[in-house]
Formats: structure tokens, sequence, C-alpha cells
């Protein structure tokens, strides 16, 4: 199971009780917000219904609402916020140089994350699974069908891990090749067959 997480660098923690009332905590993030005058927030490549920018430049989506209204509530205008496209290997680096204020986009927490990023994150805000996507010529109907063939992951992202253990633990034989970002895997994975004739797959959260 993965989550979707909001993360800060530093705390940047908005308190609200009620239907009204809200607190904001003292922080340096805080304070580099007020006195820039705007928010600069980390959002997924384009992945619709989270963060995704027309062909106008214009974002929609949860997580494009939700750094929205973090804006209002510390800028009085839900306007004053600019989305700062990551891709699954850039959004640590880019959250830690402090190019941007926090990350809202899909992103799932793990002991190591935790530990090791010098991060905090905020909550959860949306659950997901995994799956694969396999054409339907493979009439695969189950995971355990993808024995010997070859699986296509976003680099650096959980999915590849999972995958991974899912398949050691069974004994099934698969090949896990990646890709820099989630939306080329499709493209990617489809034209790839192995040797053993089995239809590729794409794993997807």
């Amino acid at each position: 199971m993965r989550h979707h997480e909001i993360l800060t660098a530093t705390l940047l923690a908005l308190s609200v009780t009620g239907a009204s009332a809200q607190q904001l905590a003292p922080s340096p993030t805080l304070d580099a917000i007020k006195a820039r005058g705007n928010l600069e927030c980390g959002v997924h490549l384009g992945l619709p219904g989270f963060s995704f920018a027309n062909d106008k430049g214009e974002w929609s989506g949860i997580d494009v609402d939700y750094c929205r209204a973090l804006a209002a509530a510390v800028l009085g205008d839900a306007t004053k916020v600019k989305f700062t496209p990551t891709s699954v290997q850039q959004r640590w680096p880019i959250l830690q140089s402090g190019q941007v204020d926090l990350l809202s986009r899909n992103t799932t927490i793990t002991f190591s994350r935790n530990a090791t990023l010098g991060i905090n994150f905020q909550g959860i805000n949306f659950y997901e699974g995994q799956t694969f996507i396999v054409r339907t010529a493979a009439k695969v109907t189950k995971p355990e069908g993808l024995d010997g063939a070859t699986v296509c992951v976003a680099a650096g992202s959980t999915e590849e891990k999972n995958a991974g253990d899912w398949f050691a633990e069974r004994k099934l034989k698969v090949t896990i090749i990646t890709t820099p970002s989630r939306p080329m895997i499709p493209a990617a994975a489809m034209p790839i067959r192995p040797a053993s004739g089995r239809w590729p797959a794409s794993a997807s959260s």
C-alpha cells in the first residue's frame, strides 16, 4: 500500500480547529514564505486529478488545491503560489535544497526516508495500491501470470522495490527495468518483448 504524502523540509504546520480557527507554527520556512510573498510548491510532473497543467499552464488537482489552500492560510491569497514540477528522482534534492517550501505529490512514506532524508511527513491524504498493466493479448489475469516477463517501473520509486520483493518471495522469474518517470512507463514497456515470448508489463500505483 502506498500513501500520498504532504512533506516539508522544515516544519510548516497548519493547525485547524473546528471549521475556521487556525494557528501557524513559527518556522524558518514560514518566515521565508511571508518574506517572499508566495508559496513555492513542488508537485508531480503531470498526474491528472492530483497535479496537472493544461495547455495554458493552468494547474489543477487535489495536490494543487492543497498548495493553494496553504497560500490562502499563510498569505491570505490562494493565487500566491508557484508550482514546480518534480520527477521521482528530483523531488528530494529540490525539497532539501529549499527550492520549494514543500512537496505536495504522490510519495510513499517509508522508515528509511523518514529517518535519513531530513524531512517531515505531514500526513496522508490519499491511499493507493499497486497494480500491473499488461496488453489484453497477453491474457494475464493475475500477477503470478507474469512469471518470465519483463516489468517496467519508475526508477527510484517504491514500486521498484515492492515488485522485486513480491516476485522474489514467490520465486517467480521477472526482469525489472526502470524508466525516469511514471508517465513514460506504458510507452516504454509495451514495445519490449522478452526472449521468453511473454508480454511485458508496467507497474503502477
